[in-house]
């Protein structure tokens, strides 16, 4: 079991006119403990369950740009972006110029959005579920012809692109490492089978179970279960110790991931994150 480091919450104590240096020094300490997973939401207001939308929040590839700027060695890429949020063209690009920058560090987290407050709050589309669902596949697919060697037109329900040309290509071979997030049986499970390198599924008493429902894709669509990643994600917060998260890690571990993307909420110091994760790190099966 690996320990990833997803952001979610960038109110801490330094405010917002430190936030640069302190986000650059949190990220170094991170790398230096050994994490190699680096996230980051891809919200513009912050969640419910986090903390109030009017917290501190970070376009998410501004971002990770800047992580890529003050890291070496970890794989950075969102956790996850909406389809919604952006064309779908663009998001390629931007994911291959983070690849390209960082030396081939990029990966994408996609998945098929739901927060609608913020987007009626901020002017984006937000159609029905199934909709949504139709722009994630299509999104994936453009991403992945875009990442290849085609420029050949691509012709789909919501999205048209006359040439899918891509200059310069990642340093990621064959492409970026592209996760779908989200446990939905029926369409999201059915994609990460159908095209992705990992899901990411939150930790919960049934998260096994969603193992279960991927290997059975897996089988459909003749998809060897074993190359898929399986990638879990749980809060801490002021309260959490070193074994807090020993005992949660291990036990999604038992049920078959193999990386845990652990955010914080609450812990307003970012020094005390680092310190649960170097004590963590060493009893983690």
């Amino acid at each position: 079991m690996e320990l990833a480091l997803h952001i979610a919450d960038f109110t801490w104590d330094s405010g917002p006119s430190a936030l640069g240096p302190t986000l650059a020094q949190h990220v170094r300490d991170a790398e230096d403990i050994g994490v190699r997973r680096i996230s980051v939401m891809d919200h513009f207001w912050q969640i419910r369950g986090v903390g109030p939308a009017e917290n501190e929040m970070l376009e998410a590839y501004s971002a990770l740009g800047f992580i890529a700027a003050h890291t070496e060695h970890s794989l950075l890429h969102t956790l996850v972006t909406g389809v919604t949020y952006r064309e779908s063209a663009l998001l390629a690009k931007a994911v291959t110029t983070l690849d390209v920058l960082s030396g081939g560090r990029a990966g994408l987290g996609i998945g098929a959005a739901w927060n609608d407050e913020e987007s009626e709050g901020l002017g984006f589309d937000f159609p029905p579920t199934s909709e949504r669902f139709e722009r994630l596949e299509e999104t994936i697919r453009i991403c992945l012809q875009m990442w290849s060697d085609s420029e050949e037109p691509f012709e789909g329900k919501y999205y048209t692109l006359a040439r899918t040309l891509n200059s310069p290509q990642s340093l990621s071979r064959p492409r970026p490492y592209l996760m779908i997030g989200g446990s939905g049986e029926k369409k999201t499970l059915r994609m990460v089978a159908q095209y992705a390198d990992a899901c990411n599924i939150f930790g919960g008493p049934d998260a096994g179970h969603k193992l279960d429902v991927l290997r059975a894709h897996c089988d459909t669509v003749g998809r060897d279960y074993d190359e898929i990643d399986k990638t879990t994600i749980f809060s801490i917060n002021p309260d959490s110790t070193v074994d807090d998260i020993v005992e949660t890690a291990n036990e999604m571990a038992g049920h078959g991931f193999t990386s845990a993307y652990v955010y914080a909420t609450g812990i307003t110091e970012p020094r005390r994150i680092i310190d649960l994760f170097a004590g963590a790190m060493p009893r983690l099966v």
